[in-house]
């Protein structure tokens, strides 16, 4: 004999909780709060809490004996490289100039050497910078609907690696900083890290060589130069063409209706 559940009279099953089957298991428990904004209060507080370490940190690197250092750092041998990309990352991060950073990689290094110590020093700026900025203010350029901030970085994110390109090619303002404004945008951060490298690529080439040059002046010949004009050709090519892209793009775009 088989035994069989029977319900009650006047008891139905309910059926299930419709947002309890809406909930999917893929879904992080925490996906919400990660990607919640977060206030101007403790965005104010970290902001001012980067803004003093990164002044006291510049304010430290103008003091400190840089040719004694950079002797000592010499002496390290084939670790040298690397020590050297360590501290150029750091310097560039607390908003000291890059062309002097690749300059002296070129001096210390050479060419060839110089011009890959300069890329992984403007590498580790790049990631530092961004992270930084990304704790210190993420979603603030656009935290307000209807902004000019918001925008903007809706532009930068739309344009991805293009916009990225753009950014790191002009002179808009220093190396370091620019990661820092990075940090604080939608820009998918894959997109950030291979523009910032393929833009840093031309610039290190040019000025590690005119640095190395400087340091050997019997080894300047037009050979030597090659790279560097080939990178300042290069970059100025892409900045007229993005300046001709965007003047038809100007031209094209129709002007609004007037009542």
């Amino acid at each position: 004999m088989t035994d069989t559940l029977i319900a009650p009279r006047g008891v139905h099953s309910s059926p299930a909780d419709p947002q309890a089957s809406q909930q999917t298991p893929d879904t992080p428990a925490g996906a919400e709060l990660e990607h919640a904004p977060m206030g101007w209060r403790r965005r104010a507080l970290r902001f001012g809490v980067l803004t003093s370490v990164v002044a006291l940190l510049g304010g430290a690197a103008a003091l400190l004996p840089l040719q004694s250092i950079a002797d000592s750092v010499l002496a390290l041998g084939p670790a040298a490289a690397v020590a050297i990309a360590v501290v150029g990352g750091l310097l560039l991060s607390v908003l000291v100039p890059r062309t002097a950073i690749t300059l002296a990689c070129g001096a210390l290094l050479g060419p060839a050497t110089g011009a890959a110590t300069a890329l992984a020093a403007a590498v580790i700026a790049a990631i530092a910078t961004y992270y930084a900025g990304r704790w210190a203010g993420r979603g603030a350029l656009g935290a307000k609907n209807g902004s000019r901030l918001k925008r903007l970085d809706g532009w930068l994110n739309r344009r991805g690696l293009a916009a990225v390109l753009l950014v790191r090619f002009l002179p808009l303002a220093p190396y370091g900083l620019i990661g820092y404004a990075y940090g604080t945008t939608s820009v998918c951060r894959k997109r950030y890290l291979l523009g910032t490298t393929l833009a840093a690529i031309p610039s290190a080439v040019s000025y590690a060589v005119i640095g190395a040059a400087v340091a050997s002046p019997g080894s300047l010949n037009p050979v030597t130069l090659a790279p560097a004009l080939i990178g300042f050709a290069l970059t100025t090519t892409i900045v007229l063409r993005w300046r001709l892209a965007a003047r038809r793009a100007a031209a094209t775009t129709p002007a609004p209706a007037t009542a």
